[in-house]
């Protein structure tokens, strides 16, 4: 009988593979620090066995006396754990599985490729729901896309989901903490719980489930990008099932932000009864979305795969690929050599054991008209090549270059620039990110550090741009010189005001070879030219 040796095999998910595992026909050796733990979940289990083990003690002696095909760690933390463990079983000859999900830990288990490889062993890490089962689904949704512009992920696990110490630990390690995102063609900085989004989870013939989730930091985030065609832009939320949970960590992100915290991670013992609380009150229901954009044929499609698990069976996902990837190993079908567990499974593994539980999934897909061909019509097709490009944003975009801009020197025009966040005067390298979601695009505009951002929306015949507060009105005449921007009305807080008070702005947009070229100057009546910048930039 083949046997497997599980880190934490009694704990939260650990004893659901455990107990995957032993069904399996697998002997199962429950280790773990607590022998009397250990002891009594093996004595209510077929093949298995209770184990004394700690993953950063002695395992080369256990790994010796016991002989295992394989050891799985599912105990964790991971973050800024080492590779102890993984390293002990390549010098034992033992294959290593575990259920990281910890960025850092993942993807750098690259660096024991060669020993691995020399030894014959299998080493994988992040065999869990992020980043082998959303990596499975990642490559079904965009199998047939020539580029994917952008990838969204979203979590939110019901009350009852066991979480231990370690999965209270690996949350508040990145709290308020700075997390590294490719958006707009460049690597950028966010902050960890931050971002808030509620999404909706829907599938045909269940109960919608809405939640609040926030920015959580995962492996994905940095293989998406340099694994996926097209290099795209990934962005992964998690959230509980209690918003009050959520919204306590997104206020407490801000002091970790402000420096007055250097991390949460030591009041996870605080979590934990949180968690028990919530676990009382809430309902039996988890969820998952992943929405990958891309050009299929030429033509742009959102296709997005959803997940909702009933009857309390959502917590049973992180171990499915972990028991997938295990059960493969054990039939020679996976190659020696140390890497992300991303990319070994394809989404049709997961089906039986979907299907086995109350676990259903629904793949949609709908097709998108970019926002200026909506606005403009036709006429968007006789534009110059260079701005029919710029503006076929879908998902994600970024455009680099430089540009002149000079301002307004009276005080109420300095006053007006600071208030809006407008880049000084001078010359300036130019980065623009674009970022739509739902038809709206978002545009954030870099000027060598000087940032500030608009959303653009749709209304009626109006291409219509926010910032902050104010909405401003445009018509966008074009041919195949350019395109103008022409004010039609504006608003404040919704409040329509005189245009006679509005600023005067007629932006212009032309093509000269492969440069989108740019001239956009803004005036206030009573205090004359606030602006006025001007330069090209390319598609990245």
């Amino acid at each position: 009988m083949r046997t497997v040796l599980i880190l934490g095999g009694y704990g939260g998910f650990g004893a659901r593979l455990s107990r995957r595992l032993a069904r399996d026909g697998w002997c199962v050796l429950v280790a773990g620090r607590n022998a009397e733990a250990a002891r009594q979940f093996a004595a209510g289990m077929p093949n298995a066995k209770p184990l004394v083990a700690d993953r950063n003690g002695d395992l080369h002696t256990i790994l010796e006396a016991n002989r295992p095909l394989l050891l799985i760690d599912a105990a964790g933390p991971f973050q800024g754990s080492s590779y102890h463990v993984a390293e002990v079983c390549i010098a034992c000859g033992v294959h290593y599985i575990d259920l990281a999900d910890a960025r850092d830990f993942v993807t750098g288990i690259g660096a024991l490729d060669d020993r691995a490889r020399e030894n014959g062993i299998i080493v994988l890490a992040g065999a869990s729901s992020v980043p082998a089962m959303s990596g499975a689904v990642i490559a079904e949704l965009g199998r047939d896309m020539e580029e994917v512009f952008g990838v969204s992920m979203s979590i939110s696990a019901s009350s009852h989901a066991t979480a231990g110490a370690s999965v209270a630990a690996a949350i508040l390690s990145y709290v308020g903490k700075p997390v590294r995102l490719w958006r707009g063609r460049r690597w950028v900085d966010e902050t960890g719980w931050q971002r808030l989004k509620r999404v909706q989870y829907h599938i045909a013939g269940k109960r919608l489930i809405s939640r609040l989730v926030a920015l959580a930091d995962v492996p994905d985030h940095e293989l998406v990008p340099r694994t996926i065609k097209g290099r795209p832009a990934v962005i992964f939320r998690a959230g509980p099932e209690f918003s009050l949970q959520l919204l306590a960590l997104w206020l407490f992100s801000w002091p970790v932000k402000w420096g007055w915290f250097s991390s949460l991670s030591p009041f996870a013992r605080w979590l934990l009864p949180l968690q028990a609380l919530g676990a009382r009150l809430g309902a039996d229901r988890s969820a998952m979305k992943i929405e990958v954009k891309g050009r299929a044929g030429g033509t742009f499609v959102a296709r997005r795969w959803t997940l909702i698990a009933e009857d309390g069976h959502g917590p049973e996902i992180p171990t499915m690929a972990a028991q997938l990837l295990a059960n493969a190993l054990a039939e020679g079908k996976i190659a020696a050599g140390s890497r992300p567990a991303a990319g070994e499974l394809p989404l049709d593994d997961f089906a039986f054991p979907f299907d086995a539980l109350s676990i259903h999934r629904e793949v949609t897909s709908e097709i998108y008209e970019p926002l200026y061909r909506r606005v403009m019509g036709a006429a968007f097709d006789s534009l110059p090549r260079p701005l029919r490009e710029m503006h076929a944003v879908f998902g994600d975009a970024g455009a680099k270059g430089t540009a002149t801009v000079t301002r307004g020197h009276s005080l109420p025009a300095r006053l007006v620039a600071s208030i809006m966040g407008f880049p000084p005067e001078g010359e300036h390298d130019v980065h623009v990110s674009f970022e739509e979601e739902g038809g709206i695009e978002r545009w954030t505009r870099d000027f060598a550090g000087h940032v500030f951002k608009s959303e653009l929306s749709q209304t009626g015949r109006n291409l219509v741009e926010r910032f902050g507060p104010m909405r401003f009105f445009f018509d966008l005449p074009g041919d195949e010189a350019g395109l103008t921007m022409v004010m039609r009305k504006w608003s404040i807080f919704g409040v329509p005001m005189p245009l006679v008070l509005a600023p005067r702005s007629e932006a212009r947009e032309w093509g000269e070879g492969d440069d989108f070229c740019f001239d956009v100057p803004i005036a206030l009546p009573l205090i004359g030219n606030v602006i006025h910048y001007r330069g090209r930039l390319r598609r990245i």
